[in-house]
């Protein structure tokens, strides 16, 4: 091996010895997690906020965290997942719609988790699916999330206005009923969401690397997430989805996530395998 490639090897050892130390600084400083997140993506997140704060290195980083608590605050809003959108992937709202709906219609009261919900998007969009389904006024919403601040800007339901044309594309090839329209207000930046879509809605902080089960639930929806997940941490995630899960309960995943290899695939069934909705067939 030559030279320049031992500094390279090195400098790529002593960058990750960095990462580590610092996602321990920050698990002890404020008690979220990252140590199990796919480290490419930690990386990718922790580089952007040198580049935008000029700051030279992660030792800085480290530094900055541990004297600086408005820096923490914006380091874990920077490594927390807020990549949404209403009706993401239509056609699996469409299924849910047309294959799940039928069968929560049996349920008097039909419980939902959207696990790791961002600003709401999707929490929304379901509320219309249930409301065009007439079950919204029996089913309770549990919208969770490990960041506050992104909280704060779900339960607002205000959306940018011009997102709104992407929407309500989404929205129809969703198999939307109505005018996508009809359930918002806008002014000339916004879209305001009708207060009566949250109605059913309860928005909470969870933290799915550190928070444990909190009820039994018929759906739930973790659409996106798991992908910035390491397969230790996957797996811990899928088994408190499924001590989470009541049986015959659905598990809605993201396109590029799959129970297909993980260590409880044998408790599931593909429902509607190439939308990655999953049916939980034994305890």
């Amino acid at each position: 091996m030559d030279t320049n490639q031992l500094e390279v090897n090195e400098a790529s050892y002593k960058s990750n010895l960095e990462l580590k130390l610092l996602l321990e600084a920050i698990y002890r400083l404020s008690g979220f997690d990252f140590r199990k997140y796919a480290q490419s993506s930690v990386y990718r997140r922790i580089q952007n906020r040198m580049n935008i704060d000029g700051i030279p290195t992660i030792s800085r980083v480290i530094e900055k965290v541990v004297h600086d608590e408005e820096f923490l605050e914006q380091i874990l809003n920077d490594l927390s997942i807020n990549v949404t959108e209403m009706f993401r992937n239509p056609t699996f709202f469409k299924a849910f719609r047309m294959q799940v709906i039928p069968l929560l219609r049996q349920h008097k009261e039909i419980r939902i988790w959207h696990a790791g919900c961002a600003t709401g998007e999707e929490v929304f969009s379901m509320a219309i699916l249930l409301q065009e389904e007439g079950l919204l006024d029996r089913a309770v919403i549990y919208a969770t999330d490990m960041n506050e601040d992104v909280l704060q800007k779900a339960r607002q339901g205000t959306f940018s206005l011009r997102k709104m044309k992407d929407y309500t594309k989404n929205y129809m090839q969703a198999g939307g009923t109505e005018a996508f329209s009809q359930y918002y207000q806008t002014d000339h930046l916004y879209a305001y969401f009708h207060r009566s879509l949250l109605k059913n809605i309860i928005f909470a902080q969870h933290n799915l690397v550190t928070d444990h089960s909190f009820n039994e639930f018929h759906v739930i929806i973790c659409r996106n997430v798991l992908i910035y997940f390491t397969n230790e941490l996957q797996e811990q995630v899928y088994g408190l989805f499924s001590e989470s899960l009541c049986e015959g309960g659905f598990l809605g995943l993201g396109d590029k996530e799959t129970l297909r290899f993980s260590a409880g695939s044998e408790f599931y069934e593909e429902f509607v395998g190439n939308e990655r909705i999953y049916r939980k067939i034994t305890t």
